[in-house]
Parts: C-alpha cells; structure tokens; sequence
C-alpha cells in the first residue's frame, strides 16, 4: 500500500512540475519575451496579429516628389474596388456591387478564387461609385483612393531611385534602426534627390486597411475595417520641385517620339533659375540601374555630368574677345581655312566673314584665331571667361540647411573643366581645338544652360534650383530654399547685350546653323554645338543650346544628344518641338 501511495506522489509531483513548466512557458510567451522570443527575436505579439488580420498598404509613409502647383511626379491616384479574401468563403452582395462598378459578377468572383492578400480591381471608379461601394457597408469592400506609379516615369534620373538597402540603414541610420523607428527592410534613396533628401523623406509608419479574421479566415463580425497610419499632421514630408508638370510631360514626350537613346534636355526659367523640366536618357533600368551603359550608369543623369560641348564653348570664346576689345565689326576672317591654317573642304568653305557672320555659321578659324592671340596675353583667358558665364563650376544649389552642411539639390553634379595639362596652353593648336569646344573642354548640359541664362539676364549669376521648398502633411513649411548668387566675377552687362545679338544672329542670319527656328512662334537666340568624339566612325556630341522668346527671355533650354551620328541627330527636332509646345502652353 505504501508503495502504492508513493508512486501516486511521484505522479503527482511530475504533473505538477510539468504544469509548473507549461505555466512558465506561458508566461515567457504571453509576458516576457512578447517582443523577442528566443535568439532570433521574433515578436510574437506583431507575429499573432498578423496571423488574424488581413491587411492591405495603402501608403508605404516616404514622404513624396510633388511639382510646383503640388501635383504628385512620382504617382498618379486613381479610385479602386478592394475586395479582401475572406469574401470567397461567404454570401456578399456581388450583384449589387457589380452594377454599382460595371463589371460582370463572375468576373468578381473569380478574381477572389484563392486569392491570399486583398484583390484590387484595376477598373477606375468615379467618386459617386466609390461612395455607393462603401453605403453597402459590406464586410471587406471597399471603395478606395490608391496611387500606382506613373505609366511614364517622370524626371526619373533628377528624382532618383528608393530601394531596400540594409547597408545604408546601418551606415546613415544606426540610431533609428535600433529604437525601432525604421527597419532593415525600410526603403532608402540611392540616387538623385531621393538620395539627397532621404532624412527627410524616411517614413514614420505605413497607412493600413486591416481587418481581422477568425482562425478559418473569415471575417470576425462585430469588429470593423480598421484604418492604421500616423496621426502625425506634419509627417510624411513633401518635396516641392521646381518642375512643371506639363512642362515636364511635354519634354519626356518629346524625347521618347524622336526616339532620343543617349542625352537630354533641360528647361530653366531665367528670371528665378528654376528647373522647369529635365529629362536624361538613356531610361533607367530599374532591374538593373548601376549595370553601365555607354560607359555610365543608367542612373546617372548624364545632364549634370560632363560632355564635349563643341561649337558651344565658342559663347565663351566671343564674350572674352568683346569684354577684351578683340573685336572690329569690319574685319573679315578666313573661314575657307581650318583652325590650323589648312584649306578645308569645298562643301565646308564659307569665304571671308565678319565676327558676327563667324558666329552665326559657326566658323572655326575665327574663334581659333581670337583665341590664340588672346592667350598670348593672359594665358588663363578661356577659364576666367568660362567661370564669369557660370560654366565650369557646379551650378546647383547648395547651402547648409539645417545640421547639413553644404547640403546639394543636385547630388552628383561634377564640374567642368577646360584645360587638364596648362602646358597646352602654350601650344597654338591646342589653343585652337580649346577654342571650340574640343581637346580636354568638358561641361555639363545644366551648365551651359545656366550660362544662356545667364547672357539672358544681362550677366547676372545665379545658382540653379530644383526645389523650392519642404512642406509639412498639413503644408505648413518645414524649409524654403531661396535664391542664391553663383559666386565668382560676371561679364558685364555691354558684353552680355552684344552676346544676346550674337545669340540672335544664329537664327536671325539667312545662313546661320539655328536659322530652321525662324518659323517658331516664340523667337529663338542660341547656339549649335557639333562636338567630335570620334573621327574615324563619325560620332559626334549634338547640341542645341538658347533662350526664348529672344526679346523678353523667359526660358533658357539645351537639348543634348550624345554618341550619335550628326546626319541623323533629332537635337534640332526636338528643341523645335518643346519650344512650339511650350507656346501651347502658355496660350491655350
């Protein structure tokens, strides 16, 4: 009988100690390590609400591109029928609903079959049907605004790219990763101003619909569609561009219609120095977007990087000769001859011209000859007159906003340059090929933009900006950027005026390389640019660079096409196309 009892004790103490275990394990689970069981750190508590909730993101909370009337760059909002899974596993109102949307009933149905997360129905609604959607007041249906992605991706190299990137979430925000502000899967910029405003674009919390389910998943009734997000009136954050968006459409537009592969154009308004379009090419390749092409990212904006300008720089050549008094209106120059005193081909020759005439049809052998005496003097002419146009240093804004020092618009803008070796400066071909644009001349297609700008403003500098300001959700501001000088000396304003005649003479002229604009509603002044890249296959840099309307310049605009063959370069096609397009939209 004792033993009997005995093992009765024992069983009793083992049920109690197993129970005691089971009582512990529960309490590890249900109040201790609720938000890091085990090594891993699983968070049971997000674990178990997850697995009785169906949820659908409707905004990721980054904070977003908008364009100078506050219109989204980045999406487009459209009104959508969501319908949640549980709904093919109990009786709804599909005939009611698909009267109200116009789409058949099976078709509903059948976009539900095993359907795993909420199903978005692409057709659009109007604000009416979304409204009679959400009278019905039925379980997991939903009428509701959703963005999706520009068809046509706007200004994308300018805007940048978002993407998860764990490296940068441990380099740049440590802090925030391990409060648990952020995640390692959260998106960051890794290009353009995505990248450069990133700290202010980060989101504070995704916007949800969420509904719970029961273990089966159906809905748990009784309890209603819940609506999770930051109550935070001043997050997420909005970029206030400087960009048009019409502006913007017709530029991207244009590019794509003339089948533009390497290049770009950008639109600037010349009294504020603002970016009113900007478009690179070639696209980038989302899947892949460092993977180079042509010698480059397909991220990189090839508008802020530096390229052979050609006849281009021959602007900076004449305002240094006029500042210089190197010019008589009668003289005449050789233009039958090369920049390096040889006869040129026949179908190339243009006889005797003036300064003025040399300008408008592009004559090397003047500009080389100017040049070269001029350099005999002040050796450094070319460079300080590159500098005054506003040329060969980074023209975007910076300024220190904030604890940002220095902070730049234009991350990855580069310099330009005119000379890599000042020996050749002494050398009188080097000095002639310099003088137009090519041997070592490198400028970037926003510079040479803002130095049309610039001679339209009578010589006055400033720097370029694609943003104007931060605004908090509830658009107060957060900062305002505002205008800044380019700093450095400027022509004056006698050399600026003979450089907008001159500028104008290049369409005006019954011989000039712009004269196809004559026919513009707007009245052109600007120059071409045919830079050699390379000789033995014919590749050339294709520019067209200027300002409208000449009289009163409200624009200024380059267009680049890049490694292309000059016979079959749209360059002038397209800037043609966006100046006429623009008249359309100033007067519609």
């Amino acid at each position: 009988m004792k033993i009997i009892h005995k093992r009765i004790y024992i069983t009793l103490i083992f049920i109690l100690l197993l129970i005691s275990g089971l009582g512990a394990r529960l309490v590890q689970l249900q109040l201790v390590s609720t938000e890091s069981f085990t090594d891993k750190k699983i968070n049971l508590i997000e674990g178990s609400v997850k697995q009785r909730t169906q949820e659908m993101v409707v905004d990721d909370g980054r904070g977003k591109f908008e364009d100078k009337n506050g219109q989204s760059l980045t999406s487009i909002t459209h009104n959508r029928l969501v319908l949640f899974p549980f709904l093919e596993k109990m009786k709804w109102p599909v005939q009611q609903v698909s009267e109200i949307v116009g789409i058949q009933p099976k078709e509903l149905t059948n976009r539900l079959a095993n359907a795993k997360t909420p199903v978005i129905i692409t057709k659009e609604l109007s604000h009416a049907q979304v409204e009679q959607i959400n009278a019905l007041k039925v379980p997991g249906v939903f009428g509701i605004p959703l963005k999706d992605e520009r068809p046509v991706p706007l200004a994308e190299h300018l805007i940048g790219l978002e993407a998860q990137s764990k490296q940068i979430i441990e380099e740049k925000y440590s802090d925030k990763l391990k409060n648990g502000a952020i995640k390692s899967t959260t998106p960051v910029g890794i290009s353009g101003m995505q990248r450069a405003f990133d700290e202010f674009l980060l989101p504070e919390q995704e916007s949800k619909l969420l509904y719970h389910v029961d273990r089966l998943g159906g809905p748990m009734f009784g309890i209603d569609v819940k609506y999770t997000g930051t109550a935070n009136p001043y997050y997420p954050v909005s970029v206030r561009t400087t960009l048009d968006l019409s502006a913007q459409e017709l530029v991207e537009n244009t590019l794509n219609h003339y089948k533009l592969k390497d290049g770009g154009a950008v639109l600037i308004d010349i009294k504020s120095n603002k970016v009113i379009a900007m478009a690179s090419r070639p696209s980038i390749n989302k899947k892949d977007p460092f993977k180079k092409q042509n010698g480059s990212d397909s991220v990189e904006n090839r508008l802020l990087t530096p390229q052979t300008p050609g006849s281009i720089f021959k602007t900076v050549t004449a305002a240094a000769a006029l500042e210089q008094n190197k010019i008589q209106p009668s003289l005449t120059y050789n233009c039958d001859k090369s920049i390096y005193g040889n006869n040129v081909e026949e179908d190339h020759q243009k006889g005797q011209l003036t300064f003025e005439e040399s300008f408008a049809q592009s004559c090397n052998a003047t500009f080389a000859q100017l040049a070269k005496e001029m350099i005999i003097s002040n050796p450094n002419i070319l460079e300080q007159y590159a500098d005054k146009l506003g040329l060969i240093q980074p023209v975007g804004w910076t300024g220190d906003v904030f604890h940002f020092e220095h902070f730049k618009q234009f991350l990855g803008e580069k310099s330009g340059r005119v000379w890599t070796n000042a020996r050749e400066k002494k050398v009188p071909n080097a000095v002639a090929q310099t003088a137009i644009g090519q041997l070592d001349v490198k400028v970037t297609p926003l510079a040479v933009a803002n130095m049309m700008a610039t001679i339209a403003r009578g010589g006055e500098k400033k720097q370029v900006k694609a943003v104007d300001a931060l605004e908090y959700k509830n658009n107060t501001s957060l900062y305002t950027f505002k205008e800044h000088e380019l700093k450095g000396d400027t022509i004056n304003k006698a050399t600026a005026a003979s450089m907008q005649q001159l500028l104008k003479s290049v369409v005006q002229s019954e011989k000039g390389t712009g004269r196809r604009f004559q026919t513009l509603p707007y009245e052109v002044a600007g120059k071409s640019g045919t830079a050699e890249i390379n000789v033995k296959d014919d590749i050339v840099n294709k520019w067209f660079a200027g300002y409208f309307p000449a009289d009163d310049p409200k624009y200024a605009m380059v267009v680049v096409d890049l490694n292309t063959k000059s016979a079959i370069s749209p360059t002038n096609s397209v800037f043609y196309d966006i100046v006429k397009g623009m008249y359309d939209l100033n007067t519609r």
